[in-house]
């Protein structure tokens, strides 16, 4: 409890209410508690909750991709935070609380090497995906010898195939192999660049699959 050791002005010390006197240096001092949000659940702020919510569903399981898919945009932040920023502002669709990405509009790599030029993706044989794009390395800042950066985001499983640098700009396809669990879901499938550089093109949307 509180006391008042010199008048009602002065002298006032320990907590009172919202309260709280003291001294420093000889100098009384009173100040006043924050008041406690602990658990704060305004419409607003459950909004923002369901948003976050669902965009790391996606992004999380690659998390380790986005370290070089977003590197370039990870300035006192990880990777996924900055694909984080990127998407919650240009991926999501919906409205509270049914939010949900918009996989033709999200990005998994950001930068400004030259992109792929006519992505494409499709089910291979059992387990497998296969890539495809047009060799553009004739363009500005692309070289043929650029390396593939892929993604094969599951949904239904909240899980992600992700393959670095295995493939080049100029092959003009890649086939990966994805888990045999995998087998009757629809994935999502995305392909990037990176320069010997280490400079990173946008990611490109090569289409939903459904793995045979």
């Amino acid at each position: 409890m509180g006391k008042i050791n010199q008048g009602i002005l002065g002298g006032f010390s320990g907590k009172v209410g919202n309260v709280v006197g003291g001294s420093w240096k000889g100098i009384g001092y009173m100040r006043i508690m924050p008041a406690s949000v602990a658990n704060p659940q305004t419409p607003a702020q459950l909004d923002q909750r369901q948003k976050f919510s669902v965009m790391m569903g996606f992004l999380q399981p690659m998390t380790q991709f986005l370290r070089t898919g977003f590197k370039s945009f990870a300035v006192k932040m990880t990777g996924i935070n900055a694909a984080m920023s990127y998407n919650m502002h240009n991926a999501l669709t919906g409205a509270y609380p049914a939010y949900a990405v918009d996989y033709t509009k999200a990005l998994v790599a950001r930068g400004n090497l030259a992109p792929a030029l006519n992505q494409a993706a499709a089910a291979g044989t059992a387990g497998t995906i296969v890539f495809t794009w047009d060799d553009n390395s004739g363009e500005i800042g692309a070289s043929a010898l650029d390396k593939s950066l892929l993604v094969v985001y599951n949904p239904v499983k909240h899980q992600a195939v992700t393959v670095n640098e295995l493939g080049e700009r100029a092959d003009g396809t890649q086939t990966i192999t994805v888990p045999d669990s995998f087998t009757g879901d629809q994935v999502q499938c995305y392909i990037a660049f990176i320069a010997a550089d280490g400079q990173v093109s946008n990611s490109g949307y090569a289409g939903a699959v459904t793995v045979v």
